[in-house]
């Protein structure tokens, strides 16, 4: 992980996960929005930046694998840990969850899931089999890739591999409809994202024991990057605002 901001005495710990194709540096700008006390970390996949070198990680549930241990130290803290994933690493964010919650340590945790729909809904996609051009048209589509990097075929070179690899693990993920995290969730999503309905959003609450939030902002599938603030600060208030696990219920 990449840490993005620490305090001596933390109040909260925050660790965010990038989107397929996403590296920790999306995440370098939402830090300095968080209140003071709050640890932001950002998680480095495997083949991208400093960790270019490495090899690809191939499926959500490996990733999981290999993110639970740095998050089992903030788990066991006596602060919460909030998980912060959107889109593909929402779901990354989940397994990592289901983890903790397996080792009885999800007391102080919770979740927010973002720009995905809930592991009840499915939807088919193949874009990972496609060519070059075609999954990087997609993801201009989402809005998640700077036309300016686009036009530098070096560069694309370097992250394409990246790229694929991930829209194959999230593509080919295939979590149990029926499973169910033991902490609070928040999903957030864009109104005008064609890529989660807001039933999509909503079936997230068929997913969690505990409490379930749901909030939509202006904007399409990385509606984040325009609201920055205005996430930071509702995951904040998510994380700081109960100490303890709260009774189960839901609001919208």
């Amino acid at each position: 992980m990449r840490e993005l901001r620490r305090s001596e005495r933390p109040t909260a710990h925050v660790v965010l996960l990038p989107h397929a194709g996403g590296a920790a540096t999306f995440f370098a700008s939402f830090a300095r929005h968080f209140p003071e006390g709050f640890d932001v970390s950002a998680v480095q996949y495997p083949g991208r930046q400093e960790r270019l070198g490495e090899p690809f990680v191939t499926t959500i549930e490996e990733l999981a694998d290999r993110l639970t241990p740095s998050c089992r130290r903030y788990a066991a803290d006596t602060v919460p840990l909030v998980l912060f994933g959107h889109s593909m690493g929402a779901a990354v964010a989940f397994e990592t969850a289901l983890r903790l919650a397996a080792e009885g340590t999800t007391a102080r945790c919770r979740l927010v899931v973002s720009g995905r729909s809930a592991p009840s809904v499915r939807r088919e996609s193949h874009v990972h089999r496609g060519t070059d051009r075609e999954i990087l048209d997609h993801l201009a589509e989402l809005g998640g890739t700077d036309t300016e990097v686009m036009r530098e075929p070096e560069l694309m070179s370097m992250i394409m591999p990246a790229i694929r690899n991930d829209y194959r693990a999230i593509e080919l993920y295939r979590p149990a409809a029926n499973v169910v995290v033991d902490m609070p969730v928040m999903c957030l999503t864009g109104d005008r994202d064609r890529w989660v309905t807001h039933e999509g959003a909503a079936a997230w609450k068929d997913h969690t024991s505990a409490d379930f939030r749901l909030r939509t902002f202006p904007g399409g599938h990385f509606y984040l990057t325009e609201h920055r603030e205005a996430v930071a600060r509702l995951v904040a208030e998510w994380g700081g605002s109960v100490r303890d696990r709260p009774s189960p219920g839901a609001d919208g």
